[in-house]
């Protein structure tokens, strides 16, 4: 059981989100997580094998704007996801691509983020 854990701490990478510079650690990064074979991410993801499942679980801990490319976590004072990731520097730069809904959300989460 050591080396089983010893081989899973050498596939670790490090994730850090480029606006709120928490950090996470990955085993993989893609669309098709190895350890999760019938599933297939709508993005490139960072993700997590669950340490508390037995079936191929995974824990998304984080994508990649799709203007800019900076990795970010999926907290929602960081990024969105609507058909793509974005970063909310990015979708709130480009704020009238969006349905108005989003702007609104957008919107409120600036604020939030200026006055926090």
């Amino acid at each position: 059981m050591a080396s089983n854990n010893k081989e899973n701490t050498k596939s670790l990478k490090s994730f850090v989100c480029s606006l709120c510079d928490i950090s996470f650690d990955y085993h993989y990064k893609g669309r098709k997580p190895p350890f999760a074979k019938c599933i297939l991410l709508l993005e490139d993801c960072f993700v997590l094998k669950d340490p508390f499942s037995t079936s191929g679980g995974f824990i998304n801990v984080g994508g990649m704007c799709s203007l800019c490319g900076k990795n970010v976590c999926l907290s929602n004072e960081c990024s969105l996801f609507y058909v793509q990731r974005f970063c909310l520097n990015c979708a709130h730069i480009n704020l009238q691509e969006f349905p108005m809904e989003l702007q609104r959300e957008i919107t409120e989460k600036m604020k939030a983020k200026d006055n926090g």
